[in-house]
């Protein structure tokens, strides 16, 4: 019988704990899936989530994207230039961290935030392991960013904002600390129809990132409210009976100065 879902503490639990073992086990030099928690074999997932999703895997990050449990490439529509400051949300293993570290120097920076103290020390692990020293690593919460207001350029995240219990908090706090015509660029998952109430109750579809999954009408509509203009959400490929992977791209308030390079869909290689 599937565990059931009764409070938000209780996803944020058991989030934590599914992705303080995923990290334990990749630090070990095992693999990890989102598979099995959502009914798929390893052999499914890995063709939907994953490293196999990035066309080129820059060598600073190739050890950290082994073990990522993403959805998608958000860095491949992030148009992230030199001397910009990126701050991704749930950065994991810190693959999407040391890539945009990659495209942002001389003179920027790339910041992952995660609440998992394993996949925190995982992530400041491979980044040493690379060599990448304009990045950072913090633990903290998606819906209280340790960061100042306006301080970032760009915010993006991994298949992550669908475990969070709380999302109309989360993206309120990504449009705190983006600087006015800041960049949103997120992949995640995207359910078809609003989930029934039995999927909803599965924690094990939760930590598998489709309990959470909110509709492309409700995802838009929870970015306007927390303040962001000129949204798009694009579907990618599927990832579940019920759910599609989808880059999502807003702005923050003001004028974005890369705006029609990010409308437009940046690098598509990873």
């Amino acid at each position: 019988m599937a565990e059931q879902v009764t409070s938000r503490e209780e996803i944020r639990e058991a989030v934590r704990e599914r992705y303080a073992q995923a990290a334990t086990t990749a630090g070990e030099g095992g693999s990890c899936s989102c598979s099995p928690d959502i009914g798929l074999t390893d052999e499914q997932g890995s063709k939907v989530f994953g490293s196999i999703l990035y066309d080129v895997a820059a060598p600073e990050a190739a050890e950290a994207l082994e073990a990522s449990l993403g959805c998608g490439v958000p860095t491949a529509v992030a148009a992230l230039s030199p001397g910009e400051t990126v701050l991704d949300l749930g950065s994991g293993a810190g693959g999407d961290v040391l890539i945009s570290a990659r495209r942002v120097a001389p003179g920027g920076s790339a910041i992952g935030i995660d609440m998992t103290d394993e996949m925190v020390a995982l992530a400041r692990a491979n980044a040493a392991k690379a060599g990448v020293e304009n990045v950072e690593f913090l633990k903290g919460y998606l819906e209280e960013i340790p960061l100042p207001d306006a301080s970032v350029d760009v915010v993006i995240s991994n298949c992550v904002i669908n475990l969070a219990a709380d999302k109309a908090k989360v993206l309120a706090e990504a449009a705190r600390v983006l600087r006015p015509g800041g960049r949103f660029a997120v992949s995640d998952v995207i359910a078809d129809e609003e989930m029934d109430e039995d999927t909803r109750a599965d924690m094990r579809q939760w930590t598998g990132c489709i309990a959470g999954a909110l509709t492309r009408e409700e995802f838009a509509a929870a970015l306007e409210a927390a303040g962001f203009a000129e949204i798009t959400i694009e579907e990618t490929h599927r990832v579940h009976g019920k759910a599609s992977s989808a880059l999502v791209r807003a702005h923050s308030g003001g004028v974005a100065g890369k705006r029609a390079q990010f409308q437009a869909g940046g690098r598509l290689d990873g």
